[in-house]
């Protein structure tokens, strides 16, 4: 088999990882995972220097409460 170098576009992946597109893929994911927590959690996103970041946090009480109780967060994203 031969060696296949592989050389990345370093602007080129950031400028994909930046894009719209990518971030409609993670709005969507952080969506779903909003939509099965309920209400207390909250979805933000920003376009940092080098991708875009989406997150979901618990905002409300019952909702942070219920993340320490039984890991609601982490279960949500399939951990």
């Amino acid at each position: 088999m031969a060696n296949v170098t592989i050389k990345l576009n370093s602007e080129g992946v950031r400028e994909l990882l930046r894009s719209a597109e990518v971030m409609a893929e993670c709005r969507s994911h952080a969506d779903e995972m909003g939509a099965t927590l309920g209400e207390g959690y909250e979805v933000s996103e920003y376009i940092g220097t080098n991708r875009v970041n989406v997150s979901v946090t618990a905002v409300s009480q019952s909702a942070k409460q219920d993340n320490l109780d039984n890991n609601s967060l982490l279960k949500a994203v399939g951990g």
